[in-house]
């Protein structure tokens, strides 16, 4: 009986590998359910794993992220160590990954007497490198630290998304290589701005150019308005959505061209037919849970698909619980109740950037001016389509 059992055993062991190693339609099936970085691993086992590999690496477009909230254990960043867990059930292959936290962690500085011994800085080369090892060789990695951070939980796009004024928090946003969607990171500081550079980041002269997300640093320091300027006078006169804030610090990519303390500017460009955007000016006269909804609600007019989109918020310290009466999350619950299915990120700054504005197919809904571009005390909320 054992004799003949092992047989039968033998023979279904030998079909399931003539299976596996002939049978494209079920490798390529089976390797759906694995994490890409396990894919390609699995990549180099034979020709067929390879070529069913990548073909299913091409069908996975859609956006991931990982969040992390709450004081970290170890001695680097709350979000670094969540990543370095998350990062291996991941169903895409990044090729940009913008990441965010809060400057006071992640530079070291202790939120308390008690806890001083226990925070060190975690601005370090050891933990830039760490963040870059994890994600493939080629991947742009862009990275802010900030006073306040908003995200989405891990997990689903229906999860409520939450204000962190204070506290550890961070989020990681990973863009797939998206047919269509073209990001393309830039950096500029007092020494390497010029028309030319501007161009060649595809800021100027892009007529496919429809999403500029943009952070900038130091911006206090004598010349940074003049800078600022410089920056987004040839950005108003395009037909470019264009959002973001002024924040603390960037640490990735490595800084090379300015010297630390020096003020610049970094962000993402994106340009391509499948990219759509939208956003709406929160100004200083929205003091309501009721006001913050009836503003987000506008954008519900651009009628941008809910798949592969994110929401971006984009706001001033001075707003967020102490603007609304002591009320926690007002902005954020706001943008969850009009757009229940679209993650949220962004961040709290000291300046915000962006208008009313909705970029989709080959116009844009207006037109408007450097100075209506630069804000405080309001919040930008944005929505941004990728295919």
């Amino acid at each position: 009986m054992s004799e003949n059992q092992d047989s039968v055993d033998s023979f279904q062991d030998s079909k399931a590998a003539y299976v596996l190693s002939n049978v494209a339609e079920v490798v390529e099936r089976i390797l759906t359910f694995i994490p890409t970085k396990s894919l390609l691993r699995i990549a180099s086992v034979c020709r067929l794993w390879r070529n069913c590999a990548r073909r299913v690496l091409r069908t996975q477009q859609q956006l991931a992220w990982v969040s992390a909230c709450g004081p970290s254990t170890s001695e680097v960043h709350a979000l670094c160590g969540k990543l370095t867990e998350e990062v291996e059930k991941v169903f895409l292959l990044p090729k940009t990954v913008l990441a965010m936290v809060d400057c006071e962690a992640f530079n070291g500085q202790p939120y308390s007497s008690r806890q001083s011994k226990a925070k060190k800085s975690r601005h370090s080369p050891d933990t830039v490198g760490e963040l870059n090892l994890l994600f493939p060789k080629g991947c742009d990695i862009m990275g802010i630290a900030t006073p306040g951070i908003v995200l989405t939980p891990s997990g689903s796009c229906s999860s409520p998304p939450q204000e962190h004024q204070e506290g550890e928090a961070g989020y990681a946003i990973m863009f797939p290589n998206t047919e269509g969607v073209h990001i393309k990171p830039f950096h500029f500081c007092k020494k390497t701005i010029s028309s030319t550079a501007l161009k060649e980041a595809g800021l100027v002269d892009n007529p496919e150019l429809r999403v500029v997300l943009m952070f900038v640093y130091e911006a206090y320091k004598p010349g940074g308005a003049r800078f600022i300027n410089q920056v987004l006078e040839p950005l108003a006169k395009s037909k470019a959505l264009i959002a973001g804030g002024l924040v603390e610090s960037f640490f990735s990519p490595p800084r090379h061209c300015c010297s630390q303390g020096a003020y610049g500017v970094v962000g993402l460009a994106l340009s391509g037919p499948k990219v759509q955007g939208a956003s709406v000016l929160l100004d200083q006269d929205v003091g309501s849970a009721k006001a913050a909804e009836a503003t987000i609600r506008r954008l519900k007019a651009a009628k941008i698909p809910e798949k592969n989109t994110l929401g971006f918020m984009f706001a001033c310290v001075g707003r967020g619980q102490n603007y609304y009466n002591n009320q926690t999350n007002v902005e954020a619950d706001a943008f969850h109740k009009v757009f229940p299915n679209t993650p949220l990120f962004g961040l709290f700054g000291n300046g915000e950037i962006g208008c009313d504005r909705i970029i989709k197919d080959d116009y844009t809904l207006c037109d408007t001016d450097t100075d209506s571009l630069q804000h405080e005390y309001t919040t930008v909320m944005t929505l941004v389509h990728l295919g």
